[in-house]
């Protein structure tokens, strides 16, 4: 298996564990909050560099998955799905090291953090087998011991995450038994259900609104923002189940994501608010990727990507407005935009993004969805994506108004955004505007990723006829009618 030029994932692991060890001697908050913000961004820029590396050596030799240094079986590999997951995963607690302020130095755990971050690139250095379910399992204990050192519950999320572990064991060592594939339903089904608790799709997704409404902002936001529920499904149930259990998982989602989108719009809340939209978000991507369909599954991933970005950018600026108000209410009128207008125009350009609004990263994918799922799904599955988009939006453009308008707001103290968190504001909205303006890289990756995804569905038997279908002969196909 080719390697890459240098050992970029180890370095940025073995950096984030030896920062955590530093972080932890330093006395001060302000000192670890800086500390944090340099040692995240030197892990950023070698998880980017391992991603251009992974691009050069695929544009080289044209092989599939590259190996880092260490060259093991199945863990510290990149491949298309990985590759740009790696430096989504980095950013988003860059961007949250940075937009942390003072109010939150003690609340939030910055050594813990770091850990965290690490097992997290460590999963997605994962592709499959018992690793990556011992790095799942890791990963759950960050906000379980956060929650215990701040005595708040933590019934519901040990009750369904230790649920999970448990049908992850189990379901694959049930699975490795089978020497036959696709597996049988019931076989699957352990496995199935615990991907679908780790993703929050309901109905196992009351653990988190109680993670986010009593963990601090930013854990309960990096926990679920990355959507390492979605990368477990493609990695343990994408490559053995049949078509027709994954199109069951997709239609369970589906009606996930048009009840997380309702009950987004009547939260009273903005944490709960926050959490039902990233829910119902997630579980489009699910959608798309238990579609078993080249175009469908390539919006899925693309919007897996995009809202990684928007929906960290527009949780980070509400975790910013609660540590200048404290918790938000959205039953009546803040009227903040006068105070914090930068924030106000994050709010609304993320929160758009994530939707598919023109001219951001997530438009092309949201298309690619919709329309894959009308040929992967029953025709009515499409009708309900767009639904599920446009109540989101109404849910995003309420929140907006009840937060920024209809009011004014009285301070005795300036409100206004630091210098650290307008460059954040900066640059996720030149991510987002650069996504959209130039897709052409993006979707080819991602359309790669679901080629690579797709290959076991196409050896099974039961594969589906359009599997093989490319988006260059879906759409030639259309135009020919």
């Amino acid at each position: 298996m080719t390697t890459l030029h240098l050992p970029w994932l180890e370095a940025s692991i073995l950096v984030l564990l030896g920062g955590a060890a530093w972080v932890s001697r330093l006395r001060t908050a302000e000192a670890k909050s800086s500390t944090c913000l340099w040692i995240s961004a030197i892990a950023f820029a070698l998880t980017v560099a391992a991603w251009v590396d992974y691009v050069a050596l695929m544009q080289e030799t044209a092989q599939g998955p590259v190996a880092s240094w260490l060259e093991l079986e199945s863990i510290l590999i990149i491949d298309s799905l990985a590759a740009p997951l790696l430096p989504l995963a980095s950013i988003l607690y860059l961007f949250t090291f940075a937009g942390t302020l003072k109010t939150k130095f003690r609340q939030f755990s910055f050594p813990g953090a770091l850990i965290a971050e690490a097992i997290l690139l460590a999963i997605f250095a994962c592709r499959a087998g018992w690793p990556l379910a011992v790095l799942l399992m890791f990963r759950l204990v960050p906000p379980y011991l956060e929650m215990r050192s701040r005595d708040k519950p933590t019934g519901a999320y040990v009750f369904h995450l230790l649920a999970f572990a448990i049908l992850l064991v189990g379901g694959y060592a049930l699975v490795k038994s089978q020497t036959q594939l696709p597996a049988s339903g019931w076989i699957v089904a352990p496995l199935t259900i615990a991907v679908l608790i780790r993703g929050g799709i309901a109905p196992f997704h009351c653990w988190a609104p109680d993670l986010f409404e009593h963990a601090t902002f930013g854990t309960a936001l990096l926990f679920l923002t990355p959507m390492v529920g979605a990368y477990s499904a493609a990695r343990f149930v994408l490559p053995i189940a049949t078509i027709d259990t994954l199109h069951a998982l997709g239609l369970i989602a589906l009606v996930s994501a048009l009840y997380a989108a309702g009950m987004a719009m009547i939260q009273r809340e903005a944490r709960r608010f926050f959490c039902y939209l990233l829910l119902s978000h997630s579980a489009l991507v699910f959608v798309g990727l238990m579609s078993g369909f080249e175009v469908c599954l390539t919006g899925g991933l693309c919007i897996w990507l995009s809202i990684g970005l928007s929906l960290g950018g527009l949780g980070l600026t509400l975790r910013a407005l609660e540590a200048r108000h404290g918790r938000l209410s959205l039953v009546r009128f803040q009227g903040l935009y006068d105070h914090t207008p930068a924030l106000a125009v994050c709010f609304l350009l993320t929160g758009l993004a994530s939707v598919g609004f023109p001219y951001t990263f997530g438009y092309i994918g949201t298309e690619m969805l919709v329309d894959g799922a009308i040929h992967a799904y029953p025709y009515v599955v499409g009708a309900i994506v767009v639904m599920v988009a446009a109540l989101n939006g109404i849910a995003v453009v309420q929140a907006y108004f009840k937060i920024f308008t209809g009011s004014q707001h009285v301070s005795t103290i300036h409100l206004g955004i630091g210098i650290r968190e307008r460059w954040t504001v900066l640059s996720l909205a030149a991510l987002i505007f650069a996504g959209g303006l130039f897709p052409q890289s993006g979707v080819a990756s991602r359309f790669h990723a679901a080629q690579e995804l797709l290959k076991p569905q196409q050896t099974h038997p039961a594969s589906p006829r359009s599997a093989n279908l490319s988006p260059v002969r879906h759409v030639s196909r259309r135009s020919d009618g």
